[in-house]
């Protein structure tokens, strides 16, 4: 019930403040274990990547959002998986194997935190280790506008914002053979690399 209040609440933040679209919706996986990777523009991401799909999926966000008062307690309820951003957390990226395993679908950040400046930035390796685990499809997602609408370091303002949605990206464990952290940011920098081919229609300029 929390979580689809907060999918209403947002569609209606997202297409009253925002102009919020989706491009090629038709291509996010609804159904079965997927990855939904995305850039990482502002703390807008997770909310409209969570409406862009008409089934719920899960999220990762930094532990200390869970002691914001009033909505910390419920971003549990609303599919949060916690994680330590000061450590290795493997804890939530376990959590996220299982989820994804199961049938689930979630998304992760390639880049781990928001952008300073609009520009992608290196891949981590953490994406890369969940799809090896999993060898779950990955659907690569780019969101257009949301630094501009919320950037990192404060301020707001409206500004459309779009999330066009790339063909899903398929490995195999030949992709991994070796191992070891280097193959995974390797994998992870090339699902970022599919993310940065994505391109905003002139229609949603």
């Amino acid at each position: 019930m929390v979580y689809r209040f907060g999918y209403w609440l947002w569609w209606f933040v997202g297409h009253l403040f925002f102009r919020f679209r989706v491009v090629h919706r038709e291509r996010i996986i609804e159904e079965g274990g997927a990855i939904l990777a995305m850039n990482h523009e502002s703390y807008l991401d997770p909310p409209l990547a969570g409406i862009a799909c008409r089934k719920p999926i899960y999220f990762l966000a930094r532990k200390t959002l869970l002691q914001w008062p009033v909505m910390g307690p419920l971003f549990p309820r609303c599919n949060v998986v916690p994680v330590d951003q000061d450590r290795a957390d493997m804890s939530a990226l376990k959590t996220v194997i299982r989820l994804v395993r199961e049938g689930k679908r979630t998304i992760i950040f390639p880049e781990g935190s928001r952008t300073l400046d609009g520009t992608l930035q290196p891949a981590l390796p953490g994406l890369g280790l969940v799809i090896a685990k999993t060898l779950a499809p990955v659907v690569p997602m780019r969101i257009f506008g949301a630094h501009e609408a919320m950037p990192r370091g404060g301020g707001f303002r409206l500004h459309p914002i779009t999330i066009v949605v790339g063909e899903p990206i398929r490995f195999t464990k030949a992709d991994f053979e070796g191992g070891g952290r280097d193959r995974y940011r390797e994998i992870s920098q090339r699902v970022l690399d599919a993310i940065g081919t994505l391109e905003l229609p002139e229609s949603a300029r």
